[in-house]
């Protein structure tokens, strides 16, 4: 379909931190609008997208982490287990990375581009990816949750009073 300019912080932050309106129908719109965020997804070789990213204040993600393309349609989180420390980046602050802390395991309840409500169990990069680009629907970008290296994510043993 198309490829479509990434929005880049801080230069289009009124859109990247916009609050994302639900859409009421699959229709050929979403369905065109999943394609060119795939297609820009891929030119740019991300692993997620969310339309606020092309400029599209609607909840509409992608994710492929190397598994094949998963498409939802105002996604929301339903349960989340564990955590996870890693490193991240964003197709939209381009050469900005930082340490997240983000769930080991997502269940998401969404509407996937058959109109069909669903529930998804993911794990891992792909439960960090929905994470990630679940916040762009709130407005909220990784470097809002970014903590610094030398802050520690396990307690240290040993000594007195641990």
């Amino acid at each position: 379909m198309a490829i479509r300019e990434i929005m880049k912080h801080p230069c289009q932050d009124l859109v990247l931190r916009g609050k994302a309106r639900p859409v009421g129908k699959v229709n050929g719109e979403i369905l065109s609008l999943m394609q060119d965020m795939a297609d820009s997804m891929y030119f740019s070789s991300g692993v997620g997208l969310a339309a606020p990213q092309i400029g599209v204040l609607k909840r509409v993600v992608i994710v492929d982490v190397g598994d094949g393309l998963i498409k939802l349609v105002n996604p929301v989180i339903l349960e989340a287990e564990g955590e996870q420390w890693d490193s991240e980046g964003c197709l939209s602050i381009p050469g900005i990375y930082g340490r997240v802390k983000r769930p080991e395991k997502v269940v998401v309840q969404a509407i996937n581009e058959y109109g069909q409500r669903i529930e998804v169990a993911v794990a891992g990069l792909t439960a960090r990816a929905f994470c990630h680009e679940i916040d762009h629907l709130e407005g909220i970008l990784f470097i809002d949750k970014i903590v610094p290296e030398n802050e520690s994510c396990v307690p240290e043993s040993g000594g007195e009073g641990r």
